[in-house]
């Protein structure tokens, strides 16, 4: 028997009827929607006892014959969607390391932060910009045909400061911000004209929900760049995929993690929906709900470090303990703080899961 037939959770997906208002702040659904942004596929393996999609839709293998598996998954948790993010990016360098988690592929990598793509406007002009309206969203489509009623599709994107970052490192891109700021705005502007066209490409569907773009601008202590430089080079292009998004009448879920006080109010004048990624050391769950969400939805909020180090009666505890606190009034979704990591134990995050079922629903 595979882990997912323990839960005991039996799915209704209404994504108009609860997700969507809880996205708009419509006030309370019939239950708390549960919300993440992505999870780790060999947890999604560990769990539903099937192979299931990356979470980008890479051409690997047939991805279309696991399109059902990977559906299944998020329907019979007890999501109103299931998140899918079209292969579109710009280039990285990256460095490799055995990936010691439980549930692993083998290999971690993450962004050579020294090691940029482009330095020069020489490399600008030679570097191979990929055409938004050339990308195939074969894959993306093809969820369309397995969707059950009430179910959606949440396009996923990531931002321009992410993708910037990958393209230059965050060495290259302090170096270019001093030395040459003009070659900085037009690497942003070639990455924001072609996210925006992507945006445009998935809300148009109709099997699309919402947009959730994932954007990392800060840490534990302040932003990674400061709030002026990402007035002029990120937020603009914020404001075009959030305008883009709403043009087809799509909410737009905007994930980012570290300390963002300084800069909230310009997500919000931006027209965001809902934020996601909230950190107990920084600014947890309960907190932004009383600081911002009268103007945005609040999602998610189980932090990951204490899912990662809990028992199971603490999480247990916990999660009802944001019930409580969280869902009166609506504008909340359940779900951790970031993401379905594979170092985070799956039976931690079925309890979350299982306590949110049977307490979810309103009046709490």
């Amino acid at each position: 028997m595979a882990l997912i037939d323990e839960i005991g959770i039996k799915p209704r997906p209404d994504f108009e009827g609860r997700m969507k208002k809880v996205l708009l702040r419509k006030g309370e659904p019939d239950r708390v929607p549960f919300y993440e942004l992505f999870a780790d596929k060999p947890v999604k393996d560990k769990i539903l006892g099937k192979e299931t999609l990356f979470p980008a839709l890479l051409p690997i293998g047939e991805p279309k014959k696991l399109i059902p598996n990977e559906i299944e998954f998020w329907y019979r948790l007890g999501y109103d969607y299931v998140p899918a993010a079209p292969l579109y990016g710009f280039g990285m360098k990256v460095n490799l390391a055995k990936d010691t988690a439980g549930a692993t592929e083998g290999m971690r990598f993450w962004v050579d932060e020294s090691a940029g793509l482009i330095k020069t406007r020489e490399d600008f002009e030679k570097h191979f910009w990929v055409d938004a309206d050339q990308v195939s969203l074969d894959i993306f489509d093809a969820f369309a045909e397995h969707l059950p009623e009430g179910m959606v599709v949440f396009g996923q994107v990531a931002g321009p400061m992410e993708n910037a970052f990958y393209i230059l490192g965050h060495e290259g891109m302090a170096y270019m911000m001093v030395d040459d700021p003009e070659l900085l705005q037009m690497i942003f502007d070639r990455i924001g004209t072609g996210l925006v066209r992507l945006v445009e490409r998935m809300a148009e569907r109709e099997f699309v929900g919402a947009i959730q773009m994932g954007d990392d601008l800060g840490f534990k202590t302040q932003t990674i760049l400061s709030p002026k430089a990402l007035r002029q080079y990120v937020f603009p292009w914020h404001k075009k995929m959030i305008d883009a998004a709403h043009k087809k009448g799509k909410p737009f879920i905007f994930h980012s993690c570290g300390n963002l006080g300084k800069v909230m109010d310009d997500f919000i004048a931006n027209g965001i929906d809902a934020k996601h990624s909230f950190e107990d050391e920084i600014t947890p769950a309960g907190k932004a709900k009383k600081l911002w969400g009268d103007k945005v939805a609040i999602l998610g909020g189980l932090d990951v470090d204490f899912l990662c180090r809990a028992n199971l009666d603490q999480v247990q505890e916990r999660t009802a303990a944001m019930i409580r606190e969280l869902a009166p009034g609506g504008g909340w979704a359940l779900g951790t703080g970031n993401s379905v990591v594979n170092y985070l134990p799956v039976e931690n995050y079925l309890m979350m899961l299982k306590i949110g079922w049977e307490m979810g629903r309103y009046p709490i």
